[in-house]
């Protein structure tokens, strides 16, 4: 019994309690979100002398990650069922029974309201409404049409490609002149990055009924060539911050960086196509998950 109290105690406890709360957000997640809003706003930035406004810099970032916070929990939310049939979902809070789903829904809209409000007061209406598309694509159109066809991976690629354009409108007032390149290179490196984490986890996927391309096609050729023809254009969208003509993104030497770059997750990605196994499908996971904050540090160094 004295077991079964301090279990219980210890669940109650504000520290357990918060660390729920601050999982529902998808923190590692939201940090990508939070480097690369940031990352949009610094470019977008017009070269001064007076240097970045840190503070707005601080506001728009902040009210990005709570836009995408809040887009997490409620999508935890709608998911919870079926998150409780997966191995690597099946102990987030809400289908663990630690986080009743009123309660997750609740704390999901507020952060949702405050990081619209916040972005809307402290940076710009665009970068609001961009926030706003955010959520409705990504718990409107993507989480229902994720149960439905592998067609809603390309559809969730475009909030998760949404964040450096907020960042970078919110320091430009505008989306143009390079806003869309740092959209597209995120939009393009998505694909490879979730065909890998699909297909190392198929067997979840196929659990919950999530019909991702390596559970209709077990071979997985679909998914290798996904992944192959995204990489392939992620290097054409990596490089056009170097020859588009956007004024001021990027130096003279961030286009050889991106170009070897870009290769070799397109060799990644090869590989994986020509050899659908594990070992290939984490190569290109991890080869993507460095992938992306080189060419963000070598596009911010050479701006």
């Amino acid at each position: 019994m004295k077991d079964v109290a301090s279990a219980s105690l210890a669940v109650d406890r504000p520290s357990t309690r918060a660390a729920d709360y601050l999982a529902l957000t998808k923190p590692r997640l939201n940090f990508l979100v939070v480097a690369t809003s940031a990352a949009g706003y610094y470019l977008g930035a017009p070269n001064s002398a007076g240097g970045i406004d840190l503070a707005a810099m601080a506001f728009a970032v902040a009210g990005t990650a709570l836009v995408a916070g809040g887009a997490a929990v409620l999508n935890q939310v709608y998911e919870r069922d079926t998150d409780a049939l997966m191995r690597r979902t099946r102990a987030r809070p809400l289908p663990d029974g630690r986080v009743e789903s009123t309660e997750a829904t609740i704390f999901g809209l507020v952060l949702s309201i405050a990081g619209l409000v916040l972005l809307a007061a402290r940076a710009n209406a665009l970068a609001a409404l961009l926030a706003l598309a955010t959520l409705v694509t990504y718990l409107v159109v993507y989480t229902p049409m994720k149960r439905r066809t592998p067609i809603a991976t390309l559809v969730g690629a475009v909030p998760g490609a949404l964040p450096p354009l907020i960042g970078w409108t919110a320091s430009h007032g505008s989306m143009w002149d390079g806003g869309l390149a740092l959209f597209a290179i995120v939009f393009c490196w998505q694909m490879p990055h979730f065909m890998a984490i699909a297909w190392l986890y198929r067997d979840d996927y196929g659990k919950a009924g999530f019909p991702m391309l390596p559970v209709i096609d077990p071979g997985g050729r679909r998914a290798g060539r996904q992944a192959i023809w995204f990489a392939l254009l992620l290097v054409v969208a990596s490089t056009e911050p170097a020859w588009g003509g956007i004024r001021g993104l990027s130096g003279a030497i961030y286009l050889p960086i991106a170009i070897v770059l870009g290769a070799g997750l397109l060799w990644l990605a090869a590989r994986f196509a020509a050899a659908r196994n594990d070992t290939t499908a984490r190569r290109l996971f991890l080869g993507s998950i460095i992938y992306l904050p080189l060419l963000w540090i070598a596009m911010i160094v050479t701006k």
